[in-house]
């Protein structure tokens, strides 16, 4: 019977060892197995960041305003429509109106106050354009017309065959804090300074229209167009 005893032991230790070498080729397997699978994955997808990538964005933009021209309260409204270059640089078409209160009396019944219109370029740096807050130097180069408006207390008239408006260029530069409610609405609050050429107009009074406005606007468009994904399937293209 010693010889039997003997076989058994000598299959259980090769039994033992044929396990060991199966733990040690199972992770083996395993690791390669994740190898091919990221392989195949890899050929189905494209991996890319866009934050790391130009971004473009356009909108459309009103605001208010409030300053002075010649010493007296004036009131503004203004539109724009811009391109937004990867958050740090607009440029596009602006357009101011203004309205201001002078009361300039011509005689007992007649009153004069001002009015006016101006568009052109627009460009603004922007500071800051990847956070909430946003700091940025807007700039308007145009030009325009203004007139005298008759103000008899009862409605605005007017009269241009008067001949009383006049051609004016403007330079107005300003700084704004912009706020990124959401990637399609932004808010503006800033103060801007408007230097214009010289004014001849009949009564003779106000001379330039350069003065101080402050304000505020709201943007509504697209400021960032790109996405921020890391991956797409090539079959969805």
């Amino acid at each position: 019977m010693q010889p039997f005893k003997t076989m058994i032991v000598f299959k259980a230790t090769t039994f033992t060892r044929k396990m060991k070498q199966n733990k040690f080729l199972l992770p083996i397997l395993l690791l390669s197995f994740i190898s091919w699978a990221q392989t195949e994955e890899d050929d189905d997808y494209i991996e890319f960041n866009d934050r790391s990538n130009v971004v473009h964005g356009v909108y459309l933009g009103v605001g208010t305003y409030f300053g002075e021209i010649d010493g007296e309260n004036t009131y503004n409204g203004s539109f724009k429509i811009a391109y937004v270059a990867n958050r740090e640089f607009e440029v596009g078409f602006a357009a101011v109106g203004f309205y201001s209160q002078q009361n300039i009396r011509t005689d007992a019944f007649e009153e004069l106050d001002f009015a006016g219109g101006y568009a052109g370029l627009h460009i603004e740096p922007i500071l800051f354009g990847r956070s909430k807050v946003n700091l940025s130097f807007p700039v308007l180069i145009g030009a325009g017309a203004v007139v005298y408006v008759e103000d008899n207390r009862r409605d605005v008239d007017i009269d241009f065959d008067r001949d009383d408006w006049d051609e004016v260029f403007v330079v107005e530069p300003g700084i704004n804090l912009l706020y990124n409610l959401s990637r399609f609405v932004q808010l503006e609050v800033g103060v801007r300074y408007r230097f214009s050429s010289k004014i001849d107009l009949e009564p003779n009074r106000i001379k330039n229209i350069n003065g101080f406005s402050g304000g505020f606007g709201i943007k509504v468009g697209i400021f960032n167009m790109g996405r921020n994904r890391y991956k797409k399937h090539l079959r969805d293209e």
